[in-house]
């Protein structure tokens, strides 16, 4: 081999082998799933997205995602990263990978970030929205993706309700009991209960949740929504750190991860 073709070939090893780290925003129905996480018992939207990236780019791929929703929840925006040494460019492969993904999940959005760069440990808001569907009866196309009730709610109750769950707060009475975390304190930015003909949506922006945290949420305002309750009991619940002191878990079904917002890149457009 000639000089010259020999510094060609050793120059582009290195470029080849390069690892880069891939940013995914994620949407999916996760009707047919066990959550995100990887479980033995069933199909995981963790375990599609590894499947997939594995057999496109042909390495061992293990996604690491920015927020681990239950089984039955969905998504419009949750957010995973992985290291790759593929040459395919990283805004790509969000092609490439619906078409290996099943149609309720999709790929939003693929690209390139720092190489230490961690969904988990980086300041960020995340939007949820919870859904109400309020009828005389059922409306099948709607049972996916909201809570049904039949009852008549009191909106302008859940919104006085909702506004004491603003701000800084330990939430450990909307917390699932066994849930392993170093701290139950968490800040909720917006809390806001929306009409929207007949569905009822809760909306809440905070710097992280605890887990089944909205859940109980929605099932704790739908109870001032009925009387159960009133909007001052809402402190006093957040003052008991008592998990009986909450109203239900909320079905999981009308529960919706709708954005991330990343501080630092907020920040850069402003």
């Amino acid at each position: 081999m000639s000089e010259a073709k020999k510094s060609v070939t050793d120059t582009k090893k290195p470029t080849e082998q390069t690892k880069k780290r891939v940013r995914l925003t994620v949407a999916y129905d996760g009707t047919n799933y066990h959550g995100w996480q990887i479980q033995q018992n069933g199909v995981t939207i963790e375990s599609e997205l590894n499947k997939c990236l594995t057999e496109l780019l042909g390495e061992n791929i293990q996604v690491i995602g920015a927020s681990r929703t239950d089984s039955g929840v969905h998504a419009l925006g949750n957010v995973a990263v992985f290291d790759t040494i593929s040459p395919i460019p990283a805004e790509k492969i969000s092609y490439a990978l619906n078409q290996r993904l099943p149609e309720d999940i999709r790929i939003q959005k693929s690209e390139e970030v720092a190489a230490d760069w961690h969904p988990r440990y980086c300041a960020s808001v995340k939007t949820y929205e919870y859904r109400i569907y309020r009828g005389e009866f059922p409306m099948p196309v709607k049972r996916l993706y909201s809570c049904f009730t039949y009852h008549t709610l009191d909106v302008e109750a859940m919104k006085v309700a909702a506004a004491y769950l603003v701000g800084e707060h330990d939430f450990k009475s909307f917390c699932q009991v066994g849930a392993q975390v170093e701290s139950t304190v968490r800040t909720i930015y917006t809390c806001e209960v929306e009409e929207q003909g007949s569905d009822l949506v809760i909306r809440v922006s905070g710097n992280g949740f605890l887990y089944n945290m909205v859940r109980i949420i929605a099932g704790t305002l739908m109870e001032v929504g009925l009387g159960r309750r009133t909007p001052a009991d809402i402190p006093k619940i957040l003052t008991a750190c008592d998990r009986g002191a909450a109203g239900p878990t909320a079905p999981a079904c009308g529960l919706t991860l709708m954005k991330y917002e990343f501080a630092e890149e907020t920040s850069n457009t402003t």
